[in-house]
């Protein structure tokens, strides 16, 4: 039976070391269903791990995940079954064809009529043209748009999206933007992380800064801008950008 728990992710205390590097030192979050949640952070800070942890790919050191109440490592399969991910390399068969993978996926989650569902996500990404193609000929842009679109197969509660648009046009980008805010409008959790702080900036409702394991920041744009110093005022106060506030929080935390 499910837990009482109503967050669609709830962790405490997360920990993970690689050999003797601990990447992990004592993660804190929650997510709110159907709201869009971006962890950022440099490279190597740690969130792929946190997702690898999150999707039960990993087993933590320490603390405690839960995905609709359902512990990461105790229930894994019960968080299968709620969850969807993309990671930062698409993972396609270059083999098959656009529709083939599309209706393989419908498929292995027993979806009725997988070619109507296969269908459907082609023509809401742009890949019709292309679609009895092998992926093997595709552009990254579009492999990236099909390991999205494989994603979204069978309507999944909680989408992960480590980095998705790394790759794409800015075309493109717009376009997975689009996709994104129609999914939580439709009460799907996302759980994004990315490079790209405008990303954040235009998607999230709440984003969470990692930094040498731990969480430095958290909280809306608007909080996050309350905790960067105010601007002077001229003839217009200028509003701080993500980046902005970013580089100061992570600067002012390797000063200390």
């Amino acid at each position: 039976m499910q837990s009482v728990q109503t967050k669609p992710i709830q962790v405490k205390g997360l920990q993970k070391s690689y050999k003797q590097h601990q990447v992990l030192k004592g993660v804190d979050f929650e997510v709110e269903k159907g709201s869009i949640f971006a962890l950022l952070g440099s490279n190597g800070a740690g969130k792929t791990t946190v997702v690898k942890i999150l999707t039960t790919l990993l087993q933590p050191d320490g603390g405690t995940a839960a995905i609709n109440g359902f512990d990461v490592v105790s229930k894994p399969d019960h968080v299968r079954q709620a969850i969807s991910l993309t990671g930062q390399f698409a993972a396609v068969d270059e083999i098959l064809t656009g529709r083939e993978n599309l209706i393989m996926i419908a498929k292995l989650r027993y979806l009725k009529n997988p070619r109507q569902v296969a269908e459907d996500l082609l023509n809401r990404f742009g890949l019709t043209d292309a679609a009895d193609r092998r992926v093997s000929t595709y552009s990254g842009g579009m492999r990236r748009r099909l390991d999205i679109a494989l994603s979204l197969v069978g309507n999944a509660q909680i989408i992960f999206l480590d980095e998705p648009t790394t790759g794409l046009d800015p075309e493109a980008r717009i376009e997975v933007w689009k996709i994104v805010k129609e999914l939580a409008d439709g009460g799907t959790t996302i759980f994004l992380t990315t490079q790209y702080l405008e990303e954040a900036e235009v998607l999230a409702n709440r984003i969470a800064i990692l930094h040498e394991g731990r969480i430095i920041a958290s909280g809306t744009l608007s909080e996050l801008k309350k905790l960067f110093p105010s601007a002077k005022v001229e003839y217009v106060e200028k509003q701080p950008t993500l980046e902005e506030i970013f580089l100061a929080i992570v600067g002012n935390k390797e000063e200390k």
